[in-house]
């Protein structure tokens, strides 16, 4: 290597070394102020229930901002996606303080949803501005997102080796080099550790009681992960269905305000405002209490509702509420301990709903331990190929292992027509 490849070569390190270090510290910092404000706006919620009355109005607020001022970024994690694989404007960053005023307002008036999403759309927002600013070309554009993704998911919940792994796994359908692998990992662990500076405090969970893996603990584990693996996919389904019909109302701003009246009406009516928000402290109870068997579905529907009503947020955090809720309430017939069902119904319907099961994996096993770690694996495993080839981002294109799968059972379906 000449001299001149030498130092050309070193600058290129310290430009991408300094790029992650600022990513992770201003996504981190991004996801420790939304984590406060977002436990702010949570226990003002829990303290009022009145406050879910008003609902429609905040729905009317969110679809207000976005109509007049959010239109480039309204797609969310799609747009994320769609910009990687066809890169052609950098992400406005408005997207940002958008998505983040409009999950916060979500989450005060009741609304069910996650946080990921807003994590994750402020890591990419924040992550793409440095194309412009260092003058980046095509795949180096597609490096900062893959940076985005992975800085928002580890900071958002302290998890910044499932983070990495999420944000090049969710891209799996392009080639990912190894540069990006190396930087992803890097720019984790920079908002992971911005977040513990800022001194935020994750929730945590634990399955203190982990039986032996012998071969009918594995078939009970196959089977409920199938189970799983519908339940994300009927999560997907729902999220899509009400977008779907809530788009034939053709003034945008109107769908979150007639949402939020629906939404009210039930949530209130029925006293199931324990389905508002996040719902962490049903998450919890469920590793030790047996839920309902009916908690997960209303979470779906309810959390479907919302996002497709257009109200903002993420669909991890009710995703981990399915699966959690799912596997305390299958604790009544299945003989395993209720901790490791809900821990795996957790990881399980996420893996499902977003493709994304060595992710999963990684996340089990950092938030439980390693002692369950086979049967996390067999869990989002199994869940990742009986939840169909429909997830949650309609814009993610599924490959692997699962895409081979389908496309030989659709091969021989059409070769027995």
């Amino acid at each position: 290597m000449t001299f001149q490849n030498s130092k050309k070569y070193s600058i290129a390190i310290f430009k991408w070394l300094f790029i992650c270090i600022l990513i992770g510290i201003l996504s981190g910092s991004a996801s420790a102020f939304f984590l406060v404000a977002l436990e702010f706006v949570t226990q003002i919620r829990n303290h009022h229930d009145w406050i879910i009355w008003l609902l429609p109005i905040g729905g009317l607020l969110v679809g207000l901002s976005y109509y007049y001022w959010g239109e480039s970024v309204v797609k969310g994690n799609n747009l994320l996606l769609e910009e990687y694989e066809n890169p052609k404007n950098v992400i406005p960053l408005r997207m940002a303080p958008l998505v983040l005023f409009g999950t916060l307002i979500t989450h005060l008036f009741g609304g069910s949803a996650g946080r990921e999403g807003t994590a994750v759309q402020m890591g990419g927002a924040i992550a793409d501005q440095f194309t412009t600013l260092f003058k980046l070309d095509r795949n180096e554009r597609k490096t900062l997102i893959i940076l985005g993704i992975s800085a928002g998911f580890a900071s958002v919940f302290g998890t910044p080796l499932a983070g990495a792994v999420f944000a090049l796994e969710v891209l799996y359908s392009s080639k990912i080099n190894f540069k990006s692998v190396v930087l992803s990992f890097l720019v984790a662990y920079a908002a992971y550790f911005t977040v513990e500076f800022w001194e935020i405090k994750h929730t945590h969970y634990s399955i203190p009681n982990v039986p032996d893996v012998t071969l009918i603990n594995f078939a009970y584990t196959v089977l409920i992960s199938i189970l799983f693996g519908l339940a994300a996919l009927l999560f997907s389904r729902s999220t899509h269905f009400w977008s779907s019909l809530f788009s034939n109302i053709k003034y945008p701003p109107l769908r979150p305000f007639i949402g939020g009246i629906i939404l009210t009406l039930v949530l209130i009516g029925f006293g199931l405002t324990k389905f508002a928000g996040l719902g962490v402290p049903v998450i919890v109870d469920s590793f030790s209490h047996t839920s309902q068997w009916y908690d997960f579905l209303l979470k779906i529907l309810f959390t479907g509702f919302t996002l497709g009503a257009g109200f903002k947020g993420g669909e991890v955090t009710p995703l981990f509420f399915v699966g959690a809720t799912l596997g305390s309430a299958l604790s009544v017939i299945v003989p395993l301990p209720i901790a490791l069902l809900a821990g795996l119904g957790f990881v399980a319907v996420f893996s499902g709903a977003t493709h994304t099961p060595i992710a999963c994996t990684i996340m089990g096993v950092e938030l439980f331990g390693i002692e369950p770690g086979i049967f996390i694996a067999i869990a989002c495993i199994v869940a990742y190929f009986s939840s169909g080839s429909v997830g949650i981002y309609k814009s993610q294109i599924v490959r692997g292992a699962k895409y081979q799968l389908y496309q030989k059972l659709k091969k021989k379906e059409l070769e027995h027509l």
